[in-house]
């Protein structure tokens, strides 16, 4: 058994929270990391539309790495790319705890956590070194609890993050800060996307002073693609609302994310902590989150990138998120059961079924079901 896996069984002894804090504090370490090369599988891709190049489609969801503290850490494990956050303007202590909770009998998680953060400032100071990076390192923004004006939490975070990161999330649906979905609403959705655009179009104007003075801009190359991520629980009418108002006029969002935890609690848990109030994240997560993504490929393909989130354990999984529509994937809570080794483990097996079913590249594979329902 490698190192890593060993920590992975002896961190499960822990409880949930005190064991993510020893793996971020073990990783920070750097004893024992592999650095297992992200092009071995030959599935490298490009998001069409965000023009971020991947070295394999397989990325760490936000929550894991909330600090911006062990992303070149965990790059050592082969994701193709690694999602920072969610980080809100001000450093603030999250829910009461216990707030995180192992479903072992259902290979899931539930989480409370309510944007537990260290703030931007500590963010971005380490995000920094995310430039020296050829796998992109992607920065979640998020809005304080108390903040009296929300949508002034996301244009922060972007202005403070975009010189930095790769890419940006806007995260405005997390179930565990009281009202953030509401951000969701059509309404609410146009004000947000609207100010946060004129933010981005700021902090990419101030980027590109700062790199001309440098002698290093190249225009089309050095805008920063943003990404929002919604819920799974969402209805025909919610998919729609959206799908109208990121593609309404002058849209600039690359993409989506979709998608986060569940507040759903299906009727096949199993564990005794299946009532716990929070998001729900992990296996029973997979068929209701790969059908939200595509509803919305079924009609927005081709215009945005989506990166399938929810569920993912294994590369046949990775794989159905693809053939759903997703150009990209990422997974957080497989990490809890099995370890940092499932990424590899996922990047095999997923370029293995790429090549059984006779597709050269992974972008050959996006939507492909949605063809065959068309058909």
């Amino acid at each position: 058994m490698s190192l890593a896996g060993l920590g992975t069984k002896l961190f499960r002894t822990l409880p949930p929270e005190a064991a993510h804090t020893a793996t971020i504090r073990a990783l920070k370490t750097g004893i024992g990391l592999p650095k297992v090369s992200p092009l071995q599988w030959n599935t490298s891709v490009k998001l069409p539309n965000a023009g971020l190049q991947l070295f394999n489609p397989v990325g760490l969801a936000a929550g894991f790495d909330k600090n911006a503290e062990v992303f070149e850490e965990m790059l050592r494990f082969g994701f193709g790319f690694v999602e920072c956050g969610t980080v809100t303007p001000r450093a603030q202590p999250g829910n009461p705890k216990p707030r995180l909770f192992r479903l072992t009998e259902d290979d899931a998680v539930i989480n409370r956590m309510g944007f537990n953060n260290e703030g931007l400032r500590a963010f971005t100071a380490r995000i920094r070194k995310a430039g020296k990076r050829l796998s992109p390192v992607g920065a979640n923004v998020g809005a304080n609890k108390d903040s009296e004006d929300r949508v002034a939490d996301y244009e922060a975070g972007i202005e403070a993050v975009y010189p930095y990161a790769h890419y940006i999330t806007i995260n405005i649906s997390s179930p565990n800060t009281p009202g953030l979905r509401g951000l969701q609403d059509k309404g609410a959705l146009a004000e947000l996307l609207e100010r946060c655009g004129t933010a981005r179009d700021k902090a990419q104007a101030d980027y590109a002073q700062e790199l001309k003075d440098e002698g290093r801009f190249e225009e089309e190359e050095d805008w920063k693609p943003v990404f929002l991520k919604v819920a799974p629980d969402l209805d025909e009418t919610a998919i729609r609302d959206i799908i109208e108002v990121v593609r309404g006029p002058g849209h600039w969002l690359s993409g989506l994310i979709i998608s986060n935890t569940t507040l759903a609690r299906p009727e096949t848990l199993k564990s005794p902590h299946k009532g716990e109030t929070g998001g729900l994240s992990g296996t029973p997560l997979f068929e209701k989150s790969t059908q939200v993504l595509k509803e919305f490929a079924s009609e927005i393909i081709g215009e945005f990138d989506l990166i399938g989130a929810g569920g993912i354990s294994s590369g046949a999984e990775a794989y159905a998120k693809i053939r759903a529509g997703a150009h990209a994937v990422q997974f957080y809570s497989a990490l809890v059961y099995h370890g940092p080794g499932l990424v590899a483990d996922i990047n095999a097996d997923l370029a293995a079924r790429l090549k059984a079913d006779g597709f050269s590249s992974v972008a050959e594979a996006v939507g492909a079901d949605l063809a065959v329902s068309a058909g």
